[in-house]
């Protein structure tokens, strides 16, 4: 007789170790986030050859139980009209114990010329939706304008100013002496299920 096939199901041995991870870290009560979704596209920019970076920022209170906090996605050159699509999966699970810090998406829009360097095109963020369904969001994005004679460098050789910091995408404190113009729009579709927020006021 054949022996029992013992080859593992992954994803049911991906369950069992975040089962395993809850049991240990002590997060078998927390409240649960699970983001699925996709950055869809942009339009409204300059020039198409588009690619986005984004990443997750949450509070200190917040784990991320499976999934990538940030990523890039593929170069996109579409052929007709100035939308450029990217359907770039993400597929996030977080824990928590509080509302404080829910998490936020900072995005950053680049072009890429046909020498292959790259030019920053926009800075946005936007809040995960905070309740569950399906939802589709429009993340307006800036740039930093810079002073009079980057202006005319950038408009000839590329370039131009960038944050040093990328906190100060999503947070707005010194944001403000920040000379920018706005660019084009980036578009999201997010899924969100939630778990055990009842505990803490919200229906889920």
């Amino acid at each position: 007789m054949w022996g029992k096939d013992r080859r593992k199901d992954p994803i049911q041995d991906g369950r069992r170790k975040i089962r395993i991870f809850l049991v240990k870290e002590g997060c078998c009560n927390m409240a649960e986030l699970h983001i699925i979704g996709q950055i869809l596209g942009a339009r409204g920019f300059p020039q198409n050859s588009l690619f986005c970076k984004w990443g997750v920022h949450t509070g200190g209170a917040w784990r991320l139980l499976s999934g990538l906090k940030e990523g890039q996605t593929q170069v996109d050159i579409p052929q007709t009209g100035n939308m450029a699509y990217w359907s770039h999966p993400i597929d996030l699970q977080f824990a928590t114990k509080g509302l404080q810090g829910w998490p936020k998406l900072h995005l950053q829009v680049w072009h890429q010329d046909s020498f292959g360097r790259c030019q920053l095109y926009g800075y946005g963020y936007c809040h995960v939706p905070c309740s569950p369904g399906t939802h589709r969001i429009e993340c307006v994005t800036w740039r930093p304008l810079g002073s009079w004679q980057e202006q005319i460098t950038q408009m000839f050789v590329g370039g131009g100013p960038q944050l040093r910091s990328p906190d100060l995408i999503y947070s707005g404190a010194d944001r403000y002496r920040l000379q920018t113009e706005a660019m084009g729009t980036v578009e999201l579709e997010l899924g969100v299920i939630m778990r055990h927020f009842d505990k803490y006021g919200v229906d889920s």
